[in-house]
């Protein structure tokens, strides 16, 4: 073979891969490490100093709640930690594989908009997730049942993420996040069958199941879909090559790259980064509920406004009372509806007597900081009571309100919420933090397995495109809906795609493995949830 021919042949997939281990294996540079240690550093003084601003509020009678509260943010921060191992690694891949990034740089990059994604985030997937637990847990949040729910699916979510990081699978954390939910709710109903616990929303929970299910076979089709598309509209054949050693693609393409890894990035953050940020709102709440159970910005003018809504709620409510209603205590007889979704004629006249209670409660002391330190648990166990029977009743369609009253009543739930379902920027800060840690920390192995072991031929650059942008829309829409999305499954299911469609064959040992994890995470993070629950509400 002459010089001419062997320096026209492109180099082959192990070559290519070959020059992406050299830049993984690099140590990554003294200026990088050195401006994250400095925005580590001023993250972590923000949110040290905003809880000490918030916790001077507050005079508790001993140390013990502290403890509590530092042992609980250590461990939700720890599941966002492992969180970034998994999630955030699959942003970066196709930026690293194709050479459009170096490594160190596209971690940076991505977690700078995971960041980003997170700050802007609604929180309306945090506490929609909320949802699935026992209502009666996160009433009582502050004692020893409502601990012992979050300390074990928390640390649940944490041993099988590491236990599928540490194999290179990209597993999903909302997956495990909602496995181990479901575990502690057939934990609590089992243990107490006599007393009426509630175990799993199952309604709400079909609806998580049907996003976990649909969404990576919307990532496999529609980016194998959006490929062929691309092959159709663009014919630029450079867009459908793969990297040629280390060499990065044309700028066109390179800013495509870096252009879709933002996307996913920033969806990621403004999706998965709100799983562990209701978690933390739990923990506030119940450790130090003066200065968390209730939003302290909601002032004068805005309590005002709440209680005309209130009352315009109220007069909704009082027209559908049955004559046969007895009256007895509101929250309990509220709590029971949420519990069993079993409507009574005492279920409308507790909801009007929980309304009018509540804008007594709260026009008494004109801002919601006002309110005692001894009563701020109980108007935020009122507020949200209120708020889920609102949500079951608009849901069920019982009793069926006219459509003024229904925008009436979903007016009086969003002040509902937005006195009780709050997230303060130090919480954003601290979850995007860990959330960037862990990617720092942990990112080759899931970079690794998306990179090179779902396909057997090298990933091409439109391949890397397409799956990302799929992936992005899916996550961003998904949040909008108010639903936890895999970015895992969507993303590692669209390069599956994209290699099916490409003709470039898949790697079904890694596939089958993939979907082995993805069967078995939510029975294991289950059990695993249930155990440990079980067991600390010995000690607890």
């Amino acid at each position: 073979m002459d010089e001419a021919t062997s320096v026209a042949l492109p180099p082959s997939p192990a070559a290519s891969s070959s020059a992406v281990h050299e830049k993984l294996n690099k140590s990554p540079g003294k200026i990088g490490m050195a401006i994250f240690g400095l925005v580590l550093i001023g993250g972590l003084g923000y949110a040290v100093s905003q809880l000490a601003n918030d916790l001077g509020t507050t005079h508790l009678a001993s140390v013990w709640p502290y403890v509590l509260l530092g042992i609980a943010l250590l461990i939700a921060l720890g599941f966002e930690f492992v969180n970034g191992f998994h999630d955030t690694a699959n942003a970066v891949a196709t930026v690293i594989y194709t050479h459009s990034l170096e490594p160190h740089i596209a971690v940076v990059w991505s977690g700078m908009w995971n960041l980003i994604g997170v700050l802007t985030s609604s929180g309306a997937v945090a506490f929609s997730i909320l949802t699935l637990l026992p209502v009666e847990l996160i009433l009582q949040v502050g004692k020893g049942a409502g601990f012992a729910m979050v300390f074990s699916l928390l640390l649940a979510a944490i041993i099988w993420n590491l236990s599928t990081w540490w194999f290179g699978l990209p597993a999903s954390s909302s997956h495990t996040l909602i496995g181990s939910i479901i575990g502690v709710g057939i934990a609590n109903q089992l243990m107490s069958p006599k007393t009426g616990t509630s175990g799993v929303d199952w309604s709400q929970a079909a609806n998580v199941f049907k996003v976990l299910l649909i969404s990576p076979v919307v990532g496999f089709v529609c980016a194998a879909l959006l490929l062929l598309l691309l092959k159709v509209l663009v014919k630029k054949p450079e867009l459908y090559q793969s990297p040629k050693g280390d060499a990065p693609p044309p700028f066109w393409i390179r800013g495509l790259l870096i252009l879709t890894c933002t996307g996913v990035s920033f969806g990621h953050g403004s999706n998965d980064g709100q799983k562990g940020m209701g978690l933390i709102m739990l923990i506030l709440i119940g450790t130090v509920p003066t200065a968390y159970a209730l939003n302290h910005a909601i002032g004068y003018n805005q309590v005002e406004d709440f209680a005309a809504v209130s009352q315009q709620a109220a007069n909704v409510l009082s027209g559908y009372v049955s004559t046969d209603a007895v009256m007895g205590d509101a929250r309990s007889d509220l709590t029971d509806y949420i519990r069993t979704k079993q409507f009574t004629p005492n279920t409308m006249l507790a909801a009007r007597q929980l309304a009018l209670e509540i804008q007594h409660e709260v026009t008494a002391y004109h801002t919601l900081a006002a309110v005692p330190a001894n009563q701020q648990q109980n108007v935020r166990n009122d507020m949200y009571v209120e708020s889920e029977a609102l949500r079951l009743m608009a849901k069920s369609g019982n009793p069926k309100f006219t459509p003024p009253e229904n925008a009436v009543l979903a007016n009086y739930k969003k002040h509902l919420d937005l006195s009780t379902k709050f997230i303060p920027p130090w919480v954003k800060v601290a979850v995007a933090l860990a959330l960037g840690l862990g990617t720092m920390v942990g990112w080759k192995r899931i970079v690794v397995t998306v990179g090179e072991k779902i396909g057997k031929d090298h990933l091409t650059y439109a391949q890397g495109a397409s799956a990302e942008i799929v992936a992005a829309i899916t996550i961003i829409a998904a949040d909008q809906f108010k639903m936890p999305v895999s970015t895992t499954h969507v993303l590692s299911s669209g390069v599956a795609g994209t290699m099916l469609a490409n003709g470039s064959g898949l790697q079904f040992a890694t596939i089958r493995n993939i979907a082995l994890a993805w069967v078995f995470t939510l029975p294991v993070a289950a059990l695993l949830a249930a155990g440990l629950f079980w067991a600390m509400r010995q000690f607890i």
